[in-house]
């Protein structure tokens, strides 16, 4: 009797811990509602992000778009490793729109292999000098500006609107940057 208590103690705990594991997903993001993406051409410096492997090592990192003949956009990624004076990197990618009736949401596909979301959930409307770009499972964030630098005014309002969104700001890294 004392082995099946035990048991069923045990089933009991194992039970709640993965109910606390299984929590629901995160709300979609909330896009912006326009994005002309002529107007998002152009380089972007990564002024802040959650680190990744892929970019761990990565400073003074831009991403840079530009209309491709197809109509698709192709995507420049790039940085310096460890340092700014670091080897010079990059890595290219290509970006579109899979749903005209989403303007916010592209897909990336690197190597010609995979395919990640680009979704854009905080934009410049006025100017295009700032966006903010993430995922629906809150894993990937960017903050971009047209300038190296931006100003505390505007990295709070970033801030704010991604936590908004449900993102940690705890992770968020603030990359060095240089003008290039």
């Amino acid at each position: 009797m004392k082995t099946i208590r035990s048991s069923l103690l045990a089933f009991a705990f194992i039970s709640l811990a993965a109910a606390g594991a299984w929590a629901a997903p995160a709300a979609p993001l909330a896009l912006v509602p326009e994005l002309d993406l002529s107007r998002y051409l152009g380089r972007w410096y990564e002024v802040a992000r959650y680190q990744h492997t892929f970019e761990k090592t990565l400073q003074g990192a831009t991403a840079e778009y530009s209309l491709r003949e197809d109509g698709r956009i192709k995507v420049l990624n790039s940085g310096f490793k460890k340092t700014l004076d670091g080897a010079y990197t990059d890595i290219e990618a290509v970006a579109w729109r899979p749903d005209s009736a989403v303007p916010g949401a592209l897909k990336v596909k690197f190597f010609g292999l995979f395919t990640s979301d680009y979704l854009v959930f905080g934009l410049d409307d006025v100017d295009y000098q700032w966006a903010l770009v993430g995922n629906n499972n809150r894993k990937f964030l960017w903050f971009l500006s047209r300038t190296p630098d931006v100003d505390a005014a505007l990295m709070e309002k970033m801030k704010s609107i991604a936590e908004a969104q449900g993102y940690d700001l705890s992770k968020l890294y603030i990359v060095p940057q240089k003008a290039r």
